[in-house]
């Protein structure tokens, strides 16, 4: 069979979109695979003959296969690995020993988490129930880090929040998900995850239950606290069986299996995390996100955990305060902080160094880095001792978590183990330390009297010989050689066979002696065992490390944690960040909040929030541009850094701890999916109704803007009766429709505030302060000449406004002339008609009433009639203007 035929047959059996199959120092690509990677990566395509057929081919170097395998691998495909091996009898042997996919891939090219994620929905349609019902099984495991958690979601809605949260890179879909279009459309919308099919009999719950016993240990579901059967141990089974479908070697780092539940954390929807922007801005990029903001880790583990943080605040307030006072301490201990940051910029990745050893994937240069990192934990321990405060700080509980006595064993095993500048191969040998290994101490001693009698050879036979122009050395084709210069060739002994000519050059001749020979012989058996046993030993190296993966991955945990910690201690210290008062209830107080990227890029105007009796819920006018969004979006982020256990921008807070966070503030198009502009925003006001509850808080920003003026209204106006009367949530209400703020003077706990802005000849200024009571001023046509509409548009727009603002103040007129008042009380339900005549006799008032037409008549009927406790507030606002407009037509 040919090379390009075994490589056809191995790609058909492996499943995979690419394979890559080594051929000697190469992994090549033939056919289709090779233009599809040739064109992905920029490699160039040669042409290989085969059975009298012609196929393109690729291929990189063996020792260069990870960078191009993580490039393919993130773009999505699957790629299968054939390794080459050589039997007894020397003949080459291939076999697909790994599938690479976007969820296993070891090799990590950044810092960030790489997920896998299963989910599972146990069918809860069974019995014409709804599509949103039945309980949800998710499973997410970072490979890179063995990371394996599990959790479960009572709605579509919350299944799809966990995904956005984790952000995986490939997604496995139950049996009972691939036939959901709606779920899997708005999978591939909130996520940028490759789909995959994997086997269905891997969600069985027998089988999953077997090999989540099998990887975990017999009472791993038990610890978990769920069904046997249930579809959280369905996704987990499947997920452990999928790692081991494509990788066995990968299960060794998955050491543990940690349960979540959503009571746990703070609830953020994949629209709130977006609205925020906590870790990209709604243009896409992560500069001016919360994430870049606060970032000031010094590793990638750090880095990785502060964004888990961010987007899953926890609602453990004991966590929190443990989190909030090693903070303050490190925040009070400039220098020892420092000391911190500089150990800990010198550590490396110790949980995906610990998946690569357990995986067996580690070389020598990661056994190094897992020595170097060990090594900072001595230097962690002495920057955390340096202040009393600071070492009776949580912080040093942190470190306490690792066995740090074990860990100094590892560290010394290896520090005895490993040269200090391994090849980057495991075949080139000089891996190991002299003094590590007897044996392997033998064969380096023999090679050295090797090497330094062949290192001599030169210099003895100048001198023997009386020449000058003599060298010793070696290549691939003639092994190790003296050459001589031709014009010294007759002292060469050939004549008595002591040397024997093997090449004639042009200026030289190359000759070879039986000693030459012999040594030469003994330096490649010396070289080829002494590979051999360094390959043996490192390897048992490697696995002895592997079998340390667990406290690896504590160590790597703690280091991360205390560089998270660190980092909100820097940028507390550097901008004026205060410790905020956690306490029970739903207490909201800030004094002089600020927004914590604006205050970075801009002279920034604190304001105060304050909720609490008869200030639940609060509408916000004011002017367009003024800052309302970006003052709700700051209580927001208050509200979320005070629950990850960060210091946070404002004088003084008291803040009670709230079970999620909504937002609904603008919407796209998403015509794609059929879903309009208001059509997106009703979606979002209508899982933020379900939702939240009397501990949430809810930020909306000009709900109904989307559709006609009186649907808009009515709809907002509803909501915001809702979210009064029933979810009582704490509650941000911006808005341009002024009719709304009428409600503060109704509903308990509605108040009213605005975004101040100073009006002078004809000129507005923003002042960014927000105060309390209401504000019937939008300033539009101001925004619109800021903007740079033409001044005659703008004209226009403000004489239009001023004739509208006039005939809303003309009263309606009766036939004999006197004015007719009809005022709607929204709040009370009472509808008062009356005139300007004060001081009327009854008489006068019928005398007037029998002077209207029959059109005027009607009106009266109709006002009688109304039912002012069942009709719409605003249905009632249109009718009356319609009665105004008719007893106009009639004067």
């Amino acid at each position: 069979m040919g090379i390009v035929e075994e490589f056809l047959d191995l790609k058909e059996d492996s499943d995979a979109d690419l394979l890559a199959m080594q051929v000697g120092d190469f992994y090549e690509f033939f056919a289709e695979d090779a233009r599809t990677v040739a064109e992905t990566l920029d490699l160039k395509v040669s042409e290989k003959a085969s059975h009298g057929s012609s196929y393109p081919m690729a291929g990189v170097p063996v020792d260069d296969l990870t960078p191009y395998l993580a490039a393919l691998v993130e773009r999505g495909y699957r790629v299968a690995v054939a390794e080459q091996s050589e039997d007894d009898d020397g003949d080459i042997e291939r076999e697909v020993e790994r599938v690479v996919t976007p969820g296993t891939l070891l090799e990590s090219t950044d810092g960030d988490a790489r997920y896998l994620a299963a989910v599972v929905r146990e069918d809860g349609s069974r019995g014409g129930s709804s599509d949103e019902g039945g309980d949800w099984g998710l499973a997410f495991v970072d490979v890179t880090t063995g990371q394996f958690r599990v959790t479960d979601a009572d709605s579509r809605a919350g299944a799809v929040t966990e995904l956005y949260r984790f952000a995986p890179a490939e997604v496995l879909p139950g049996p009972d998900l691939r036939g959901d279009d709606d779920f899997l459309g708005v999978l591939r919308e909130r996520t940028d995850a490759t789909l995959t099919l994997h086997d269905a009999g891997a969600f069985d719950a027998g089988r999953a239950a077997h090999a989540v016993r099998g990887q975990f240990g017999d009472g791993a579901i038990e610890s978990l606290g769920v069904d046997a059967d249930g579809p959280t141990v369905r996704a987990a089974g499947a997920a452990v069986g999928y790692v081991e479908d494509t990788d066995a070697g990968v299960l060794a780092s998955l050491t543990r299996i940690q349960p979540f539940g959503a009571d746990d954390h703070v609830e953020l929807d994949a629209t709130t995390q977006r609205n925020l922007e906590l870790t990209e801005t709604m243009t896409g990029g992560s500069d001016g996100s919360l994430l870049a903001t606060v970032d000031h880790t010094a590793s990638a583990a750090g880095g990785r955990l502060l964004q888990a943080w961010l987007t899953r605040p926890t609602r453990d307030r004991a966590e929190l305060e443990r989190r909030q006072a090693a903070v303050g301490a490190l925040a009070d201990a400039a220098l020892a902080r420092d000391a911190l940051q500089d150990a800990l910029g010198d550590a490396y990745d110790l949980e995906r160094l610990a998946s690569r050893a357990a995986s067996g994937r580690a070389d020598a240069t990661d056994l190094l880095r897992i020595r170097d990192t060990l090594a900072v934990l001595p230097e962690v321990a002495d920057a955390l001792a340096t202040t009393p405060a600071l070492a009776e700080s949580p912080a040093r509980d942190v470190l306490a978590r690792v066995d740090r006595e074990a860990a100094a064993g590892v560290r010394e095993e290896l520090a005895g183990a490993l040269a200090e500048d391994p090849p980057k191969t495991l075949s080139e040998g000089g891996l190991l330390r002299e003094g590590y290994d007897d044996d392997l101490d033998e064969l380096l001693a023999e090679y050295r009297e090797h090497r330094e009698w062949m290192d001599g050879l030169a210099a003895r036979e100048k001198d023997r010989l009386g020449v000058t122009h003599l060298q010793v050395d070696r290549n691939k084709t003639d092994g190790h050689y003296v050459q001589v210069g031709n014009s010294e060739t007759n002292a060469v002994p050939v004549e008595d066979g002591e040397y024997r000519e093997i090449k004639q050059l042009k200026n030289s001749t190359r000759y070879t002696t039986e000693e030459l020979e012999s040594r030469e012989r003994e330096i490649l058996r010396v070289e080829a065992e002494r590979a051999d046993l360094e390959r043996e030993l490192f390897g048992d190296l490697r696995d002895w490390v592997g079998t340390r993966a667990a406290l690896l991955q504590d160590a790597g945990r703690a280091l991360a944690e205390l560089d998270a910690l660190a980092s909100f201690a820097e940028h507390a210290a550097a901008n004026r960040w205060v410790r905020p008062d956690l306490v029970d209830g739903d207490a909201l107080v800030v004094e002089a909040g600020r927004h914590p990227v604006v205050e970075q890029t801009t002279e920034f105007v604190p304001n105060d929030a304050r909720f609490g009796e008869g200030r639940r819920f609060q509408v916000v006018t004011g002017p367009n541009m003024s800052g309302k969004s970006t003052y709700m979006r700051q209580v927001a982020l208050i509200v979320l850094l005070a629950q990850v256990g960060s210091f946070v921008p404002a004088e003084s807070a008291r803040i009670g701890l709230v079970d999620g966070i909504y937002t609904r503030v603008g919407a796209l198009d998403e015509l794609a999916g059929g879903r309009s502009t208001f059509m997106v925003e009703m979606q979002e006001l209508s899982r933020i109704l379900h939702a939240a509850t009397g501990d949430s808080l809810v930020i909306l920003d000009e709900v109904g803007r989307g559709t006609a003026t009186y649907d808009g209204i009515s709809i907002a106006w509803a909501a915001t009766e809702y979210l009064h009367n029933e979810v009582r949530a704490k509650s941000l209400f911006a808005t341009h429709y002024h009719e709304l703020t009428s409600l503060a003077d109704h509903l308990a706990d509605v108040a009213n505030v605005h975004v101040a802005a100073e009006e002078r000849d004809g000129e507005v200024t923003f002042l960014r302060t927000v105060r309390d009571g209401a504000t019937d001023r939008s300033y539009g046509v101001h925004v619109a000449d800021l903007a740079g509409v033409p001044d005659p548009v703008v004209e226009r727009s403000r004489d239009v406004l001023d004739r509208l603002r006039d005939e809303q103040a003309v009263e309606a007129k009766g036939s004999a002339g006197e004015s007719v008042q009809a005022v709607f009380d929204v709040g009370s339900g009472e509808f008062v008609a009356g005139d300007d005549g004060a001081g009327r006799d009854d008489d006068a008032g019928d005398s007037a009433s029998d002077s209207l037409d029959a059109d005027s008549e009607a009106v009266l009927d109709a006002l009688r009639n109304v039912d002012v406790t069942e009709t719409p507030p605003v249905e009632l606002l249109s009718r009356v203007r319609d009665w105004q407009q008719r007893l106009d037509d009639d004067s």
